[in-house]
């Protein structure tokens, strides 16, 4: 678990993001600050609609707010150009999606390999497949794999550059509890075990139980922010 002596990673002020839509704007942010420090794992809950999806992808580099300021560390992401996004993408973030992305054509070593080709100072795919505890199925296709599986193979492929940061949206939206707790676990492990800095997004509150902190959003505003003292164990959890 980080401390509070630890150094923001991020640092939002002001965030607003707004949608027209028609002759209405759809406000999906208004006016978040935040500060997510080095190694810590966060869990951000709320209902569909609430900005939580939005708020990572702005974190990550795939958006630019309407108003108000993201720092990386040193960088303002908010003044960044679309070349300087892509670098910070592909160099510091990695992410995780609900629907796991595979390319049907390639062994699960072929697909963590199109991230370890492009960084020479990552890890190899099996080092990437043995943190998730799939160091067996590194010849499998994705249609011979589990949906969990298929989706240890993507945080396999997400760590695999040893980002900075993991961005992880809904990862267990598609799976039943039992392979949902085995992403998790696999998921708390990069945290624990590499220091990555971690963001959950999930509509799922038990997933909670498992961070160092747990933030709720409500219609694009931070409505709670908690920190828990003890972090669960996955196997500790049901939904």
């Amino acid at each position: 678990m980080s401390t509070s002596l630890a150094e923001p990673v991020f640092r939002v002020r002001g965030l607003t993001k707004a949608y027209p839509l028609g002759e209405v704007t759809v406000h999906a942010l208004r006016g978040v600050d935040l500060d997510v420090r080095e190694g810590d794992f966060t869990v951000m809950l709320g209902p569909s609609g609430s900005g939580k999806s939005t708020l990572l992808n702005l974190l990550g580099g795939l958006d630019l707010p309407s108003d108000g300021t993201i720092r990386y560390r040193d960088h303002d992401l908010t003044a960044a150009s679309q070349a300087e996004l892509t670098l910070y993408r592909r160099r510091w973030v990695g992410f995780v999606f609900q629907f796991y992305n595979l390319i049907p054509s390639l062994t699960a070593a072929e697909n963590v390999a199109l991230v370890t080709d492009i960084c020479p100072a990552g890890m190899t795919p099996i080092e990437a497949l043995t943190m998730v505890g799939l160091s067996d199925r590194a010849d499998s296709f994705p249609s011979q794999l589990s949906g969990g599986q298929q989706q240890r193979v993507a945080i396999a492929r997400a760590i695999a550059k040893r980002p900075d940061v993991l961005l992880c949206d809904e990862p267990t939206g598609a799976l039943d509890v039992h392979t949902g707790i085995g992403v998790l676990e696999a998921i708390e492990s990069v945290n624990r075990s590499l220091g990555t800095t971690t963001i959950v997004i999930t509509h799922n509150a038990a997933i909670g139980a498992i961070a160092d902190r747990v933030i709720t959003l409500r219609d694009g505003r931070i409505a709670e922010d908690l920190a828990n003292a003890t972090r669960q164990s996955p196997r500790e959890l049901s939904w």
